[in-house]
């Protein structure tokens, strides 16, 4: 929703996101407490937290932080698990993204490391740019290992390798979690992968054979970076995630009923085939 310029009604983003809770997915990012002049889309995050209904869900929420003080205050909520931040692996990115240099966005990481810890939550932290950059940024699987060693260092215990701009091939994927995965067998990886149409297939399955167990994605494949210059490439549908499961035999425990009422909010909140 973040990128979207006309504002979701707080009662609309409640409705969407409770449909979401009833699916049984492991994980719902369901809001960001970030500025609300950068993004204005997001403002309503605590009326949204309080309209959730987490009483007869296995889902657990994840909310996404800028900074230190976005920690502290999704801290605050019982109902939240989980806390993210994205850490680019990219120095201009990452001043782009949080206006920080990577050495201050780490100092900070740590010190979000011990709120969660104190409030008994989880962080997630996102290598953003994680397959590569288009700004002539460092990047290579040992640039990433560094990254994820100094966050393991801090006790961090989930990485999401985040592709940012849809710039994943399979010849990336596949090294970066072949190697990651045994050398930090204390940190859960993730896959937030964004793509084109044509190319989510062999993202997903290439990260999955190289062992990743955790993948983000959006209904519809709605949203992506707006770095991205291909309008295209979106989020990782979920429904294509759920179709690559179902064909691999994996049970993933969902409720397929609360999954197509799902799919139809999604279409009425984002405006699925309107023309």
């Amino acid at each position: 929703m973040q990128g979207l310029p006309e504002f979701i009604s707080t009662s609309a983003k409640i409705a969407y996101l409770n449909t979401l809770l009833r699916v049984g997915f492991d994980t719902l990012d369901f809001g960001s407490f970030v500025s609300a002049k950068a993004i204005p889309q997001l403002r309503d995050t605590e009326a949204v937290l309080a309209g959730l209904d987490v009483s007869n869900t296995r889902t657990k929420l994840l909310a996404i932080v800028a900074n230190l003080r976005g920690s502290e205050t999704a801290a605050a909520h019982p109902q939240i698990h989980y806390i993210g931040f994205p850490l680019s692996v990219s120095e201009t990115f990452q001043r782009r993204n949080t206006n920080k240099t990577i050495a201050e966005a780490l100092a900070e990481l740590a010190e979000m490391q011990n709120v969660c810890e104190k409030a008994s939550k989880t962080l997630v932290t996102y290598l953003s740019m994680g397959f590569g950059n288009p700004y002539g940024d460092p990047w290579s699987p040992e640039v990433v290992a560094e990254f994820t060693q100094k966050l393991a260092d801090m006790g961090v215990r989930i990485v999401a390798l985040s592709d940012t701009i849809g710039a994943s091939t399979p010849a990336t994927i596949t090294p970066l979690f072949s190697e990651l995965i045994p050398a930090f067998p204390q940190i859960e990886f993730g896959a937030h992968l964004h793509t084109a149409p044509v190319y989510w297939r062999e993202k997903v399955d290439a990260a999955y054979q190289a062992g990743c167990r955790r993948f983000d994605g959006a209904i519809g494949g709605v949203g992506g970076c707006p770095m991205a210059t291909d309008k295209l490439t979106g989020n990782m549908p979920t429904e294509k995630l759920v179709a690559y499961f179902d064909e691999t035999g994996v049970d993933l425990g969902l409720n397929r009923d609360a999954f197509r009422i799902a799919q139809t909010a999604a279409g009425e909140v984002f405006g699925f085939g309107k023309k």
